[in-house]
């Protein structure tokens, strides 16, 4: 994947972040333990405070604890998450600003690949 430079607002943003073959390996729950995935941290890390994240996943909530003590144990911040996603593809669909401002973006990632993610906020958009 080429690396992909996204252009913000100063606003509030929220992050929407798929769990298997996106932050951690692909289905290493049922192969000896989540890992997460080179990148992934880093990129977390570097977050605005004031952004909201929210984890999907296709896992059943009796996952959940054990997700959510890995999440935490590897500092991987999030507000929310969405469990039983089915495995299908993901569409997010929102409103553009009457100013023109771009209001909804699409990533695709490949599975249990390197984080290769930047973005720059734009005073003046």
């Amino acid at each position: 994947m080429t690396p992909e430079t996204l252009t913000l607002s100063p606003l509030p943003h929220t992050w929407i972040l798929d769990v298997d073959g996106t932050l951690c390996l692909h289905n290493g729950h049922l192969h000896g333990g989540d890992a997460l995935l080179p990148g992934v941290k880093e990129f977390l890390e570097r977050l605005p405070k004031g952004d909201m994240v929210v984890v999907i996943t296709s896992r059943k909530e009796e996952y959940g604890p054990a997700l959510e003590t890995f999440l935490h144990e590897h500092g991987v911040r999030y507000d929310h998450i969405i469990y039983g996603a089915p495995m299908g593809e993901r569409i997010l669909i929102n409103d553009d600003k009457p100013s023109g401002l771009c209001m909804a973006y699409a990533l695709r990632q490949q599975r249990d690949k390197t984080w290769d993610i930047h973005w720059n906020i734009d005073e003046e958009v």
